[in-house]
């Protein structure tokens, strides 16, 4: 692996966790990241604190990354239920001042036993938002997904 110095870079990583599970995934990410080289600087928002705390939302101003969990009402994981429930702040704050387009992609998450259900709320935002969906994960992910995911990321910055 490369240790290339980052000039100070900055990255927005913009993410909603309900059940913990995301925020364990992107906390392992910045300490990848810690560990890959220390000068890239990161800024964590979990929208769901934002709410919690009555903070209005703002503009990023870093190229940013989004990190989503799936939940979705009702359906059977086959051929129903597609409605997001859930992690809907995460899109109205992609969407606040348009966010959304310092936003390179989405890296979603979910369980594998929801069939055609996994991930599919990233893959809505990215068609809502016009971004790729840039990887994907089960619920707290492995070092490999944290690798994986954190190399893509450094790649998609021109950092490797």
């Amino acid at each position: 692996t490369s240790r290339r110095d980052f000039m100070g870079q900055s990255l927005t990583i913009a993410y909603i966790s309900l059940t913990g599970n995301t925020h364990s995934f992107v906390t392992k990410l910045v300490e990848y990241f810690k560990f890959q080289q220390s000068s890239l600087k990161i800024e964590l928002i979990n929208v769901k604190d934002l709410i919690r705390d009555d903070t209005e939302f703002f503009e990023v101003e870093h190229p940013t990354i989004a990190f989503l969990p799936t939940y979705l009402e009702g359906g059977n994981g086959v051929d129903t239920g597609y409605t997001e429930i859930l992690t809907n702040p995460l899109g109205d704050f992609l969407a606040y001042n348009e966010n959304y387009k310092k936003c390179f992609g989405i890296v979603g998450s979910g369980n594998r036993n929801f069939n055609k259900q996994f991930c599919l709320t990233a893959r809505q935002y990215s068609e809502r938002f016009n971004f790729p969906v840039l990887d994907e994960f089960e619920l707290r992910g492995t070092q490999r997904d944290i690798e994986r995911i954190g190399q893509m990321i450094l790649e998609k910055l021109n950092i490797l």
